[in-house]
């Protein structure tokens, strides 16, 4: 898959993907105004303009990049692993399907989606992904 930022500073490939994931939480939602629909594309996608990418440490556990000249969010990452999970409306392709959701619990009454997917609440996502006390 490819895809670009708003500008065309910053292009991104990345593995083929069909898979969207919904996360609802405080910081996606504020990132960009609603919940973070993203393609999980693993620790292989390569971003090309990198001068341009500018990153923000959001947690523990991941950071979020944009790009420095028109604002696009351009990736959430996992440290752990390195694993991207990429805007869907980054990419060119739309031949997607929502196949998950996390912070669930955190979702506001004010949207609801129809598609019933597996979901995973605050405790859970904090469960599987943040560092352990020992790491």
């Amino acid at each position: 898959m490819k895809g670009t930022c708003l500008c065309g500073a910053v292009s991104v490939t990345a593995a083929d993907s069909r898979s969207i994931g919904a996360c609802h939480c405080g910081y996606c939602r504020r990132w960009g105004g609603g919940p973070l629909l993203a393609v999980h594309c693993g620790p292989d996608a390569v971003f090309v303009g990198q001068d341009q990418i500018s990153v923000y440490r959001s947690s523990d556990w991941a950071e979020r990049a944009f790009c420095a000249k028109c604002g696009a969010h351009l990736y959430y990452k996992l440290l752990a692993d390195g694993h991207y999970f990429i805007p869907a409306g980054l990419l060119d392709t739309t031949d997607f399907q929502l196949d998950s959701q996390i912070y669930i619990d955190k979702k506001p009454p004010y949207y609801d989606f129809a598609n019933q997917t597996p979901t995973m609440t605050e405790q859970q996502v904090i469960d599987a992904y943040a560092p352990k006390p020992s790491e």
